[in-house]
């Protein structure tokens, strides 16, 4: 099914695809992504969701660069990411397929319904390397990259691989970016960052609709199959949280399949 002109322009507002609402400050960076619920980092139009580089560029047809370093959109977007993460007002991580993302406050319960896991399930589902860093970061609370790599006896491929399960898992998150004397990232417990929206429980058929009204909201509309899709959901729990929109009035369904925000009527 094509997408509307009116959907793509719903988009254009909503992502920041027009000159006009281009990014250019960290605070406009937590605006969009309070608006919208979540945000990519340095991904371009290929993915087919909004992104912060999309927005610093203000168009539609935002392409990456092959070579990011000289190119001052890709710059730019890389300072912002740097000063949204140390002002910690967004939750910022690798999480679902990898992604680096920034979500609002209000997801974050959402995601750690469906992609976390609870501490008394850590040891049945995390590896020992990651079972390692965490119990360090309990009792330091933020290190840098090579401080928690010693503290936790890693090499520095199975530290990078250990942070990204435990992103993953919404354990752990950077707290901030040092440049000087060396680059590196602080990281910090999600938990310590964000504790009360990473203690608020949800049932995952409630945070599957509450990802279902985000997306609907993000995008205007939603294609067959595209939610399930996109966050590796059942088609069948999608539907039901797609079907359960359509009953309280959020959503309007098109077709098999295909549901529309109901406000664009």
């Amino acid at each position: 099914m094509q997408i509307s002109e009116e959907i793509e322009s719903y988009r254009d507002r909503k992502w920041r695809r027009e000159d006009a609402l281009r990014i250019e400050t960290a605070a406009a960076v937590e605006a969009m992504v309070e608006d919208i619920g979540v945000c990519l980092g340095m991904t371009d139009v290929r993915k087919r969701l909004p992104s912060v580089y999309i927005a610093v560029c203000g168009r539609r047809d935002a392409h990456m660069p092959r070579n990011v370093q000289k190119d001052p959109e890709a710059s730019t977007t890389w300072v912002l990411k740097d000063e949204v993460i140390a002002r910690g007002r967004v939750y910022y991580g690798k999480i679902y397929k990898g992604h680096s993302m920034f979500l609002a406050k209000r997801m974050i319960p959402v995601f750690n319904t469906l992609w976390g896991c609870s501490k008394k399930g850590e040891s049945g589902i995390l590896s020992k390397n990651a079972l390692a860093v965490l119990k360090v970061l309990r009792k330091e609370f933020e290190l840098a990259t090579s401080d928690l790599r010693d503290a936790a006896g890693l090499t520095r491929p199975d530290l990078t691989k250990a942070l990204d399960e435990l992103q993953k898992r919404m354990k752990v998150v950077p707290a901030e970016v040092v440049y000087a004397p060396k680059f590196t990232y602080i990281w910090t417990l999600s938990e310590v960052r964000f504790p009360k929206e990473m203690s608020k429980k949800m049932t995952r058929e409630a945070a599957v609709k509450e990802l279902a009204r985000m997306y609907l909201n993000l995008c205007g509309m939603t294609l067959v199959g595209e939610l399930a899709g996109k966050f590796g959901l059942s088609r069948k729990e999608a539907g039901k949280a797609n079907h359960e929109l359509v009953d309280e009035g959020f959503a309007e369904r098109v077709e098999k399949g295909v549901y529309r925000l109901a406000r664009l009527k």
